[in-house]
């Protein structure tokens, strides 16, 4: 492995690309995912299905994360950032236009899991990259900036929803969904490579492995953290749009609506948020505003009426992208400088893939009681078990990666 790196000014140097560059892929993953989500109760009725076996495809894209983020990552700590954020951008751009020419369920499911490979491939190597190319003292605001790819991507799919489903259905959806993917292709090549890539890289892989099992008590506290983590994400999220739908009969146009004013308050919270750990500390940050979102759980799912409804759910996902625009900052600062891109990913994907059967819990419980009273029950749980989660580990907040050596966890 190379000798530390001894950042200059000059060091962080394409920061502001590689922020765009992560920013997009992450977009456009969300993007896909949550067409899913938003179409849900259309294409349970197109294949003659259930809200429950509709459900289990976006249990299966969670799944196969892991799967995504093992292969992606370990190539981004071998052969570097780039190479594989391009490959990943080819292949779930294809994935995603072979899902809306699936002729039936089963071809669905499959091509819904081979999406979350790719989808698992992308967040770990293009936050270590934009992590390693920011300036601390900027990490935690650009962190911000990155998750709320996630936010914008989930916006963007309301607005197609909006737009395109109405007229034309679900299918034509996700043909748009697999265009943007070439464009950031461009970007992507753009875009120069990790400086504390070149300087910490492994010369074999077995010299990388054993680097990597070495970290092998952090990797299970982060793998712990990101559970908790997506299951307040995921539970707040996913089984959102059917809620409205199921429980208070609203329109598909009047479920698009809230839930992208829903993704505004999303983008503010992760941003403000990630400034504020700046200043403040990572977990203490965090624990902030998962506490305030436990506060909100009344207006947002049990509200008799669409102004407060509207109210509740763009408070709840300011406090829970608020409390996720930390993680690349946070995430990327606890792993070691040269196992930075297979790490973070690696456990943050097996993180989803333990949470990802929580939209699947929730449409079981909601079929036996109602969706309100699920969805409140949920989130009261899982937020109590991320601000515990969080509260017990440590951070490091402002380090400079490539300049210290990190030993064993």
């Amino acid at each position: 492995m190379g000798n530390a790196l001894k950042h200059s000014d000059g060091g962080y140097e394409g920061h502001g690309a590689a922020l765009l560059a992560g920013f997009l892929g992450w977009t456009l993953d969300a993007f896909d995912f949550f067409l899913v989500v938003m179409a849900l109760t259309a294409i349970q009725e197109d294949f003659n299905r259930t809200d429950k076996d509709i459900a289990l495809t976006i249990t299966a894209t969670l799944a196969f994360r892991p799967v995504g983020a093992f292969i992606f990552g370990l190539m981004a700590d071998r052969y570097g950032r780039r190479l594989p954020l391009i490959i990943n951008l080819i292949f779930f751009s294809l994935i995603e236009v072979l899902s809306g020419l699936a002729p039936n369920y089963a071809t669905f499911l499959v091509l819904r899991a081979l999406f979350g490979i790719g989808m698992g491939g992308e967040w770990g190597v293009g936050a270590s990259l934009v992590m390693e190319k920011a300036p601390p003292r900027l990490r935690g605001v650009l962190s911000g900036l990155l998750q709320q790819g996630y936010a914008v991507g989930y916006l963007l799919a309301a607005i197609c929803f909006f737009l395109v489903f109405p007229r034309w259905g679900w299918r034509p959806m996700f043909f748009i969904g697999g265009l943007p993917a070439l464009l950031a292709i461009f970007v992507r090549v753009r875009v120069k490579e990790s400086e504390v890539w070149e300087k910490t890289r492994h010369e074999s892989w077995g010299q990388l492995g054993r680097a990597i099992t070495s970290h092998w008590r952090l990797f299970f506290y982060l793998v712990l953290l990101m559970m908790m983590m997506n299951f307040v994400s995921h539970g707040t999220q996913d089984m959102y749009p059917t809620l409205l739908k199921r429980a208070w009969h609203f329109s598909p146009q009047k479920v698009a609506v809230i839930t992208a004013c829903t993704m505004i308050g999303a983008i503010i919270g992760g941003i403000l948020f990630g400034l504020v750990s700046d200043r403040f500390g990572r977990r203490r940050s965090m624990i902030v505003a998962l506490s305030c979102g436990i506060l909100v759980i009344p207006l947002w799912s049990l509200s008799p009426a669409l102004g407060l409804l509207l109210t509740g759910g763009v408070l709840m996902q300011f406090m829970v992208q608020g409390a996720w625009g930390i993680i690349p900052a946070h995430l990327s600062e606890l792993s070691p400088d040269s196992v930075r891109g297979f790490l973070p990913g690696f456990a943050y994907q097996c993180g989803v893939a333990l949470a990802g059967l929580v939209g699947l819990i929730q449409a079981i419980f909601a079929a036996r009681t109602n969706y309100p009273t699920t969805m409140a029950l949920t989130g009261l749980t899982v937020f109590l078990g991320a601000i515990v989660v969080t509260a017990v580990g440590r951070e490091r907040r402002g380090i400079r990666f490539g300049e210290i050596v990190h030993v064993s966890e």
